[in-house]
């Protein structure tokens, strides 16, 4: 096939695309749909290698997908080894272990599975995972081992001149259940190859049905579909559903560049364009990590855009092109990790959170009580939903005549239980009924409402002689009136307002000193909507932790006696457990103790 410098300026709109949503997505709100070309690129490409081969009766699967790992394989492999050295030495060991269940799922084509089971897309937490972007590589890898054994098969049985209308009809399907599955499932629809293997086909229809046009109507074929791909970068956002419908456009748009087939359109064949889409899969693969560094160190990242060009431009010269001698690749290894090593010595980060919490702290953060009571509605590891409630008895069953304290809430209650264990277990009982992310109000997650249903059936039975409460939001939601209803039995109920929140790349990133001063206060709203619902309830003990831990609305104190009380974002540590029981639980408790 002749090179084309329409589909190589196509893959430069579609990077540009993506460089400027995650850099910045008020730039370009739905640059996102970058990714949208470049399958429909990757799906005219290969259906072009694979029916010419076809049709040549010389087609071999192995010689494909030899070919295809030469092109994607060691640019990808370069960047995970380069990661995995640089988190070594710059990353906490929870965040490393993450990374390199990352690294692995990339370099072998599941991490579209993986992400899919893990936060969304365009969550918050989506900027800490150092690989997200090779969800997409997944998707096409996985499209370039299905899709050629497919087409063989139907070659044995089907003659040519019916595959071809038989792949667009599968097109026309695959859109279609994209559509349905996307408001079904918008996770799973959105990182799975079944919903976007209509993209990759249409590309295909592309190549087997080109049109034919006069050269005056090329130009009108071709500005229509930048028309279609550029408007989608900015009339569609991440608050759209993803890909559903919606994806038609960018589609649609790089399906009529294509066929255009304007090799010499100044839009697409200039040189700044021919370099970038020459350049692109390479820049593509740095641009992410560079994203999640200026993520967490500066709030003005324009910087990343050209570094991730001339990362990738590196990439492409050392790695991608020619034939991969070791010293080239030594070469490109070196080159490629010192831009890191750069921008930490002149940023000047503190990157060793083991100056602030050990390893011990934290592991803490993802174990705060007893495990066999420290239920989680999904897996910590694979984010996949519990399907049973999974709560040992002996964390809410009365044993032995000592009084007891109940712990009643989401993870804000658990991380608790350590202090209140460490102070008061010779003379208590501690039991909990309380699991991660489920608040006492929740009506919607299945395995909370099975959470607030026990504890619900069960506080009669233990009946505990003081009650502890904590969320971390959503007081104002919850009916008070009906929740004191059934906890009337019991003499103390003590609720604790939200907690002061720290930013985590704060917590990680930024020198003592900074975080001690640090004006962040995020829950404002969330401190004032709980005082409002809760302050003046008589049948509760209202504790604002506001008070107890911010000198005043903009400032709060994340370090007591030289020790960080945070374990994360707002989690206590080990230190920040004790000390929030000792502080402001102790002598409540006492109180009562002495009466009792």
């Amino acid at each position: 096939m002749k090179f084309r410098k329409d589909i190589n300026g196509l893959r430069a709109f579609a990077v540009i695309g993506v460089l400027l949503f995650h850099f910045n997505d008020s730039w370009m709100p739905g640059g996102f749909a970058g990714v949208d070309v470049f399958f429909v690129i990757s799906g005219f490409l290969m259906t072009g290698i694979i029916f010419r081969g076809i049709e040549q009766d010389n087609f071999s699967i192995l010689k494909f997908y030899l070919a295809r790992a030469k092109r994607i394989i060691p640019a990808l492999a370069m960047l995970c080894l380069i990661l995995l050295i640089f988190g070594w030495f710059y990353l906490s060991p929870v965040e490393y272990k993450a990374l390199a269940k990352h690294a692995a799922s990339s370099v072998t084509f599941i991490s579209n599975m993986v992400y899919w089971k893990e936060a969304g897309y365009f969550d918050a937490a989506s900027h800490e995972k150092w690989l997200l972007h090779t969800w997409t590589l997944s998707v096409e890898w996985q499209f370039y081992i299905l899709y050629p054994l497919l087409l063989v098969a139907m070659r044995k049985f089907i003659p040519l001149k019916v595959m071809k209308p038989m792949l667009l009809v599968g097109t026309v399907l695959g859109f279609i259940f994209c559509v349905i599955a996307t408001y079904k499932a918008p996770s799973a629809s959105y990182y799975l190859l079944p919903t976007r293997a209509w993209e990759m086909m249409i590309g295909g229809v592309a190549y087997l049905y080109p049109f034919t046009l006069q050269e005056n109507r090329k130009k009108l074929v071709e500005w229509t579909g930048l028309a279609l791909v550029v408007g989608s970068y900015f009339l569609i956002s991440s608050e759209d559903v993803w890909p559903g419908y919606l994806a038609l456009f960018p589609v649609a748009g790089s399906f009529l560049i294509i066929q255009a087939q304007r090799n010499e359109s100044f839009i697409t064949s200039n040189i700044v364009f021919q370099k970038l889409g020459t350049w692109s899969y390479s820049i593509y693969l740095w641009h992410w990590p560079l994203v999640v560094f200026f993520y967490f160190q500066y709030d003005n990242n324009l910087i990343g855009i050209p570094l991730s060009l001339l990362m990738g431009a590196i990439s492409y010269q050392l790695i991608e092109k020619g034939k991969l001698s070791f010293r080239k690749l030594l070469l490109g290894f070196a080159i490629l990790l010192v831009p890191f090593i750069i921008f930490i010595k002149i940023s000047d980060i503190n990157h060793s959170i083991a100056d602030y919490i050990d390893t011990e702290a934290l592991d803490f953060r993802y174990n705060y009580s007893n495990p066999s009571c420290n239920f989680r509605p999904y897996d910590i590891e694979t984010n996949t939903q519990q399907e049973n409630l999974n709560i040992s008895k002996a964390c809410y069953t009365l044993s032995g005549t000592k009084p007891s304290i109940l712990i009643h809430g989401d993870s804000h209650a658990q991380h608790l239980y350590y202090g209140l264990t460490k102070q008061f277990s010779d003379d208590f009982q501690i039991l909990q009924i309380a699991s991660f992310s489920c608040r006492i109000n929740d009506t919607e997650n299945k395995s909370c409402m099975a959470s607030n249903a026990l504890f619900s059936d069960k506080v009669d039975q233990i009946s505990p002689d003081i009650l502890i409460i904590s969320m971390r939001n959503d007081y104002e939601k919850v009916n008070w009136d009906t929740y004191l209803t059934v906890v009337k039995g019991i003499e103390r109920v003590i609720v604790l307002g939200p907690s002061p929140e720290i930013n985590t790349k704060d917590l990680i990133y930024k020198n003592r000193e900074v975080i001690t001063n640090y004006d962040y206060m995020a829950k404002t709203d969330e401190f004032m909507r709980a005082n409002e619902a809760l302050s003046k309830r008589p049948n509760i003990e209202y504790i604002s932790m506001r008070e107890l831990l911010c000198s005043d609305i903009n400032r709060c104190d994340f370090f007591i006696d030289d020790q960080l009380i945070y374990a994360d974002e707002g989690h206590f540590s080990k230190a920040g457990s004790s000390f929030v029981v000792d502080k402001i639980l102790s002598n409540r408790i006492l109180e009562w103790y002495k009466k009792y």
